[in-house]
């Protein structure tokens, strides 16, 4: 799984990053709402295929996976 997690760096924009929480029954990616909003218009869009594809290669090895998001607005 972390094979193929890390083949996938070449698609993450500069100043994004993806964190990788192994929980016991399922895999949590926690994307920085900050980091996402301090982007521009076409990074947001890389973003966005970096984490479903993210998503998608630790599912194809067998994980359940959770997509969250931290910050924003209190």
């Amino acid at each position: 799984m972390a094979r193929a997690f890390r083949s996938l760096n070449h698609f993450c924009p500069k100043g994004f990053k993806l964190t990788i929480i192994d929980n016991d029954n399922f895999i949590t990616i926690k994307a920085s709402e900050k980091d996402f909003m301090a982007l521009g218009d076409q990074d947001k869009r890389h973003a966005v295929e970096y984490m479903v594809r993210a998503k998608k290669a630790l599912e194809d090895n067998g994980a359940i996976v959770l997509l969250v998001r931290e910050g924003g607005e209190e």
